[in-house]
């Protein structure tokens, strides 16, 4: 019965997230735009960034963006482009480099690296497995210092940190992460310029500076969400990364014999 009952709780919880995807923003003429169509163009035209993370006027830009796309695309499809010569040179390359895609897709995929192969590059390579520290923050980055220490006192005089810092991320940074609320990806100490690391490896988890970080970029406020301290990459987590790399490595060998093969069979004439 507990089985029947959790087998019923995933496919409800499958079939709402599918109805999520599937939800209609809106429609041009009869066509939907969909909530997925939406986040796909999120995520292409501003890196780190999906359609829940934006604020409520970013998401009725981005809505407005596909709907004018749509416009756009129905008044070209009723010119003759898609006969002009131009158009079918460019489609028919466009088709070769997909065909292309796929089909290396496809060798790479046919390529079995065993579990001892796998294992055996792990404990050869020990050294690229090590694991640095590391980082995950969000930052509001300003102009002035004034402007900085204003709001290290706002967010300190707040009961809810986080949703505080996430909510003048969007409002007051002028960065380009402020769109994701000041959210940064994980990074190492290296990754940036010293001053930002160095505040940022300093904090505790859930905290924020209490001082603004000046950077040639300007005034940072950051706030740790969490942290990775140093030490190694198990095999299982870097399994998947390892059979892709010897996967790569003997494709490439693989295509520079079929290369050599098809050039033998081949009429070329080199001008």
């Amino acid at each position: 019965m507990k089985k029947i009952f959790k087998l019923f709780l995933f496919s409800s919880l499958v079939t709402t997230l599918l109805l999520s995807a599937n939800e209609i923003l809106a429609t041009v003429n009869g066509e939907g735009i969909s909530k997925k169509d939406v986040n796909e163009f999120v995520i292409e035209s501003i890196p780190g960034a999906t359609f829940s993370s934006l604020t409520t006027v970013q998401k009725k830009s981005v809505v407005n963006q596909m709907v004018e796309r749509k416009l756009f695309l129905e008044d070209a499809k009723r010119t003759d482009i898609e006969q002009s010569a131009d158009y079918q040179e460019a489609l028919k390359k466009l088709q070769e480099n997909l065909l292309l895609d796929y089909w290396m897709k496809m060798k790479v995929e046919e390529i079995i690296i065993s579990k001892s192969d796998a294992q055996k590059y792990y404990y050869n390579n020990f050294e690229k497995f090590s694991k640095p520290a590391s980082v995950k923050v969000r930052h509001i980055l300003l102009a002035t210092e004034n402007k900085a220490i204003r709001l290290i006192k706002e967010l300190e005089l707040s009961a809810m940190l986080k949703e505080k810092f996430i909510e003048l991320a969007h409002s007051q940074s002028i960065g380009p992460s402020a769109v994701n609320g000041g959210a940064l990806d994980w990074f190492i100490y290296e990754q940036m310029v010293p001053e930002f690391s160095e505040a940022s490896f300093a904090l505790k988890v859930g905290n924020i500076t209490k001082k603004a970080v000046k950077t040639q970029f300007g005034y940072h406020i950051i706030y740790l969400e969490d942290k990775n301290e140093e030490g190694v990459i198990s095999y299982e987590v870097a399994k998947r990364d390892i059979v892709k790399s010897l996967r790569l490595t003997r494709f490439k060998a693989k295509l520079e014999k079929l290369s050599k093969t098809l050039k033998e069979t081949a009429n070329i004439i080199v001008k």
